[in-house]
C-alpha cells in the first residue's frame, strides 16, 4: 500500500527546525513518505553543526515527482537559499525563503493528494508583519477560507481552541461574536467525528471573571450563551460558559474532549502547564490538514542541541497514524 506524503515546510532557516527533525526521526520511524520542502544545502550544514547523521539519505525530487513515492522514506522539494553561515540572523532573505516554501507546497497540494502538511517554527511577527495574526490567517487567506476556521491545540487527553487567536487583550471582547463562536465548535465537533468516530465533549468557557455580570450587561448574556443555545440545538454536545480559573481543575477538565476559550492565553497556557510539550496546533477548516509544532522558532536555543523536540514528534505521529 502506498500512503499519501506528509508534507513538511522547514519554516524559519534560522531555528530549532533541524534539530527538532533530526530528533524526530532518531525517535521514531514514519511508515509513511516524508516531504521537506526547503534548502537541502542548509539542511546538510545544519545537521553538521549539531553533530547528527544525515539518515536516511534525502532524496531530492521535483515538485512535480510527487506520485508513487516509497514508504518510510525521506524526500526533499529543494528551495534555494543563499547562506553564508548554518545559523544567521534572521531577515528579509529568511522571509522570502519561507513564503517559496509555502508557495511549493500550496502548489504541490493543488496537483496531488496529501496527509496533511507541517511547518516547521516560524517567526510570526517577523514573516507576518501584522498582515496577519497567524499561519493559520496567513493560509487560510491565501486558500480563499475566510471565515469558517479554527486553531485547535491538541492533546489526546485534552484538546483547547481559542476564539480570537494572536490578537491583543484590548481587541478580544470586540472579537467575540456569537456565529463565530457556533462555526467554530461545529467545526470541531465535525473534526472529532470524522477524525476518531466520537462525538466531542466540549466545554465553553466566559469571558469575564467568574463569568459575572458588569451593570447588567456581559459577554456571557450578549454573546455566549446565545452561541450555546444554538449549538444545542444543533445536537452539538456542548456545556457553559465556565469560569476560566476553574474549569482546568482535573475534577472539570476531564469531564470534556475540547474546552473553547474565548482568547488565546485563557486555554493556551493552562494547556501547556498540563501538558507541556505534548500538543500540536492544527488548523482546521483548509482544504487539508495542516499542523504545526505548539511553539515558535526558540532564537536563544538555536545551535545548541537543547530544544525538545516533542510537540514536532507528535505533529508527525498524528500524520503518520491516518490512511
Amino acid at each position: 500500500m502506498n500512503y499519501k506524503p506528509i508534507l513538511i515546510i522547514c519554516g524559519e532557516p534560522n531555528s530549532i527546525f533541524t534539530e527538532l527533525f533530526a530528533k524526530s526521526l532518531k525517535r521514531y520511524k514514519n511508515k509513511k513518505p516524508i516531504v521537506l520542502i526547503g534548502s537541502i544545502n542548509l539542511i546538510k550544514l545544519q545537521f553538521k553543526k549539531l553533530g547528527f547523521k544525515l539518515t536516511p539519505k534525502l532524496i531530492k525530487l521535483e515538485s512535480n515527482q510527487l506520485r508513487n513515492l516509497k514508504n518510510n522514506q525521506i524526500y526533499i522539494v529543494e528551495v534555494d537559499y543563499n547562506f553564508n553561515q548554518p545559523f544567521e540572523k534572521i531577515s528579509l532573505k529568511s522571509k522570502k525563503y519561507i513564503k517559496k516554501c509555502f508557495d511549493k507546497a500550496l502548489n504541490i497540494i493543488h496537483n496531488n493528494k496529501i496527509s496533511g502538511l507541517i511547518n516547521g517554527p516560524i517567526s510570526k511577527e517577523f514573516f507576518l508583519k501584522g498582515k496577519y495574526q497567524g499561519i493559520t490567517e496567513y493560509l487560510s487567506s491565501r486558500l480563499g477560507v475566510k471565515e469558517n476556521f479554527a486553531m485547535l491545540i491538541y492533546n489526546k487527553s485534552l484538546s483547547v481552541s481559542p476564539i480570537t487567536t494572536h490578537l491583543p487583550i484590548r481587541k478580544v471582547p470586540k472579537q467575540i461574536k456569537t456565529k463565530d463562536i457556533v462555526l467554530k465548535s461545529i467545526l470541531i465537533s465535525n473534526f472529532f467525528k470524522k477524525r476518531f468516530f466520537k462525538k466531542p465533549r466540549i466545554a465553553i468557557t466566559g469571558l469575564n471573571p467568574h463569568c459575572e455580570n458588569f451593570l447588567s450587561k456581559s459577554e456571557e448574556i450578549d454573546i455566549i450563551e446565545p452561541a450555546i443555545k444554538i449549538l444545542k440545538k444543533k445536537k452539538i454536545n456542548v456545556s457553559g460558559p465556565f469560569p476560566a480559573d476553574t474549569i482546568f481543575l482535573e475534577q472539570n477538565y476531564k469531564k470534556f474532549d475540547v474546552v473553547i476559550g474565548m482568547y488565546h492565553d485563557q486555554v493556551l497556557a493552562p494547556l501547556k502547564a498540563l501538558k507541556g510539550f505534548s500538543a500540536i496546533n492544527i488548523t482546521l477548516g483548509l482544504p487539508f490538514l495542516r499542523i504545526s509544532p505548539d511553539h515558535g522558532p526558540n532564537f536563544q536555543m538555536i545551535g545548541k542541541n537543547k530544544s525538545n523536540p516533542q510537540s514536532f514528534l507528535e505533529a508527525i505521529k498524528f500524520l503518520d497514524s491516518g490512511k
